[in-house]
């Protein structure tokens, strides 16, 4: 049996200018220690388990950011579904060694994603826990071009939250942000593989970063007239014990020209005192650490501007009040 479920998010990287940077700030921050790979990337582990990769761009136009994949057991199946739903297949599937084969993609929206069906390599080997990935979400201003694009591509089930309370997300899950004008600068558009970096086609225009304002994440269950989905992958009871990821809306207090990304969080023992750390060694804290009700969260931006959150989650795995 595939270790990720069909669809699942099974793996994160970042493209950085400075490799050797990035390696000092995510092994500070995070506690992460690094293999180097036969390109300009680094593997990136925890207890000595899989949790991501850093790239060295190849292109300095490509953005700073991280990426998300979704896994994929045919990945040609899942490029010509994404065709015919109407995103956008920005590199068609390569093989990556005998790691897996690769591909990227836009979604209606023009946010950017990654897809990898596994060879040698499943994805992550170390999820949910302290230090390691556990959710994704992704902002849009099509929501329902872009909700029905992933349940035809990867057949997700929608939950919508319920903003009275009713249908919040189960504990293990950051929730439904509500972005806000004073929050960071959202993560722009960029094109990454697994563990295996190369040059990229260029991000379709409509996901093109340009002159975008600050504007991303907090997850904000209680808001009045929150706009946020839940996804539980196909053959799941859809739900919030289920989900694997969300979508959100850009409103209209962005600028027009903030681009669709998608967020990836990282599970933490202390936001409070990861914030203060990433700070310490030169990065930034877009959206300062506050409470929901699924423990505590921050935005942060590491010191060469890719941006990602943290979450800490409720203690015993209870949620907050």
């Amino acid at each position: 049996m595939a270790a990720f479920a069909q669809s699942a998010p099974c793996w994160v990287d970042v493209q950085l200018p400075d490799l050797e940077a990035g390696k000092r700030f995510y092994g500070e921050l995070f506690g992460w220690t690094f293999r180097a790979g036969d390109g300009p990337y680094a593997d990136a582990f925890s207890d000595g388990k899989l949790v991501a990769a850093l790239a060295a761009k190849q292109d300095g136009r490509m953005p700073t950011a991280w990426g998300v994949y979704f896994a994929t057991d045919d990945i040609v199946a899942t490029v010509a579904r994404i065709r015919e739903a109407g995103g956008q297949v920005i590199t068609d599937p390569v093989r990556a060694g005998r790691a897996g084969v690769l591909a990227q993609a836009a979604d209606p929206g023009g946010a950017v994603f990654g897809l990898w069906q596994a060879g040698e390599r499943e994805g992550f080997q170390k999820q949910n826990e302290p230090v390691s990935f556990c959710w994704t979400e992704v902002y849009t201003r099509e929501k329902d071009r872009v909700d029905a694009f992933y349940e035809e591509v990867f057949g997700f089930q929608g939950t919508d939250l319920d903003t009275s309370g009713a249908s919040e997300p189960g504990a293990s899950e950051p929730g439904a942000p509500e972005p806000r004008a004073s929050e960071p600068r959202a993560p722009e558009p960029r094109a990454s593989e697994p563990g295996t970096p190369e040059p990229r086609a260029p991000e379709p225009g409509a996901s093109e970063p340009g002159a975008s304002e600050p504007g991303a994440s907090e997850p904000g269950a209680s808001e009045p007239g929150l706009d946020f989905r839940m996804w539980s992958p196909a053959g799941t009871e859809p739900g919030p014990d289920t989900a694997i990821g969300g979508r959100s809306v850009i409103t209209d207090a962005f600028p027009a020209e903030m681009p669709s990304y998608f967020l990836s969080y990282f599970a933490v023992a202390d936001c409070n005192a990861t914030a203060g750390h990433a700070v310490r060694l030169g990065g930034r804290i877009s959206a300062p650490p506050f409470d929901i009700p699924f423990g505590r969260m921050a935005v942060l931006q590491d010191d060469q501007g890719a941006v990602f959150a943290v979450l800490q989650p409720p203690v015993s795995g209870k949620r907050a009040e």
